[in-house]
């Protein structure tokens, strides 16, 4: 049985983990000390051409004082 939720990965002494609630673990049927498989999808967004037209020099000021 393949259910998604969120949860957030936490420090623990010098690793990482995450904590899955005694509710899922039931509906998952496992129980503590089993294995199971985990699968990480990261939803980071990516905005490193946010902003960015690709080709073109970066913009430059021209000196002139503009008054509308």
């Amino acid at each position: 049985m393949v259910r998604a939720f969120k949860v957030k990965v936490r420090k623990i002494g010098t690793s990482a983990g995450v904590l899955i609630s005694r509710d899922r673990l039931a509906e998952a049927q496992v129980g503590i000390g089993e294995e199971v498989e985990v699968v990480i999808l990261s939803h980071k967004p990516d905005f490193s051409a946010f902003g960015i037209a690709k080709g073109f020099r970066p913009f430059k000021r021209d000196k002139k004082i503009r008054f509308l």
